[in-house]
């Protein structure tokens, strides 16, 4: 059903491909069967094509570059003087040289971090009783928590354990994807730094990510995660004292997250959520957000110049009590809800930027300025006010 009409960033999309609004989306006309019949013609196609070429399986067309033709691309005109012959050239290779994948790779899972985790969270895994784990961390461990997500995933689904039933306690460097998928029950509180993508698809769980007790910098003028932090996370809590790197948060369609700065692209493409920056952006915050909330410290005041408003507002954030009941209702209790944001960052990482803000904290919200996508202020309003319709009518 795509018309292509280029707006797949904008939550836009007018036959209800791209878009999560509710209204849109009932204009999609598509079906699974359609899915499956359009790749079954594809077969049929491909198959035909690798026929009038003497090929029966993909494994025989690999590496054959005499079959290509490149008359056409090196007789267009900008193509001028190109010659790909040494790019497709075709070595001569033995009888017994593979060169297709026919080896089975080893990618070393028996040797992850993860199997100790798994192995010491077993009472809890099997009983639901609390455990604490003390962990060290490398570089070379990527995707530390992933694997025990799977587990308590595999036996509780996404409801997983109570909060705070698996804590691990790790120490060092945090390799890529540190924390991924965390699911609820689990909370990794590292002291140290991660690499890109902390908290990839985080589902519940709990991550902290702290510099060094004894780190002689200011955590808040230093990078302690880096690019691309929690991309396409769903659920959970973030809290990282000091600074992220380049699209943090991208995709983000439920965590909330706490940081004390981010460089650029941040809230990329963010769906849902709730995200406090209480430092510095890069430029082009907010690009493609279409929902969640974003608040930032605004010290400079120019904020407003590094920020992508082609689909969100910017407002001050209202005086509205620094205690609520309901913090999920995102148009409504921003200063408590930040306020239990910044509170919580203080308790988990012990952030001296946090402790500022609090203790002069009437004057720091004068500072933050709310982010908010335009059309998700719409479709939540719309929302609230079926709700009030439907309760008059009892």
């Amino acid at each position: 059903g795509c018309i292509m009409m280029r707006k797949c960033h904008l939550n836009t999309c007018p036959v209800g491909i791209a878009t999560q609004d509710p209204e849109l989306r009932r204009r999609f006309a598509g079906a699974p069967e359609h899915v499956i019949n359009f790749f079954i013609l594809l077969a049929e196609e491909v198959r035909r094509i690798m026929a009038g070429l003497g090929f029966r399986t993909f494994n025989e067309m690999i590496g054959r570059s005499d079959k290509l033709d490149t008359r056409r691309a090196e007789g267009h005109w900008k193509a001028h003087g190109v010659d790909l012959r040494r790019l497709l050239f075709r070595p001569e290779v033995g009888p017994g040289v593979d060169v297709f994948n026919s080896a089975h790779q080893d990618h070393g899972l028996g040797n992850a971090l993860d199997n100790v985790l798994i192995e010491k969270a077993r009472p809890a895994l099997e009983d639901r009783r609390p455990v604490r784990i003390e962990a060290v961390v490398r570089n070379v461990n990527r995707t530390v928590g992933a694997m025990l997500a799977g587990e308590i995933a595999a036996r509780y689904g996404h409801a997983g354990l109570p909060e705070d039933t698996v804590v691990v306690e790790a120490t060092g460097v945090g390799g890529q994807s540190f924390g991924a998928w965390a699911t609820r029950g689990m909370a990794i509180h590292l002291e140290g730094v991660a690499n890109d993508y902390v908290g990839k698809g985080l589902s519940g769980g709990r991550l902290v990510v702290r510099p060094p007790s004894a780190a002689p910098y200011r955590a808040q003028d230093n990078i302690v995660v880096g690019n691309t932090v929690l991309y396409g996370a769903i659920e959970g809590q973030c809290y990282f004292s000091g600074v992220a790197g380049e699209r943090f948060c991208v995709r983000n369609s439920g965590a909330w997250a706490v940081v004390e700065g981010v460089g650029d692209h941040g809230c990329e493409y963010m769906t849902g959520g709730c995200v406090v920056v209480l430092g510095p952006t890069g430029r082009n915050f907010a690009a493609g957000m279409s929902g969640g909330i974003a608040y930032v410290y605004d010290a400079d005041g120019l904020f407003g110049t590094r920020c992508n408003t082609a689909m969100v507002d910017l407002e001050p954030v209202a005086a509205t009590g620094r205690h609520a009941d309901d913090l999920g209702d995102m148009m409504a209790n921003d200063e408590a809800r930040l306020r239990h944001l910044v509170e919580h960052h203080r308790r988990y990482t012990g952030s001296a930027v946090a402790a500022a803000v609090l203790e002069d904290w009437d004057a720091a919200l004068k500072r933050f300025v709310k982010v908010t996508p335009v059309d998700y202020r719409r479709a939540l309003t719309r929302a609230a006010e079926v709700e009030d319709r439907l309760a008059a009518h009892g």
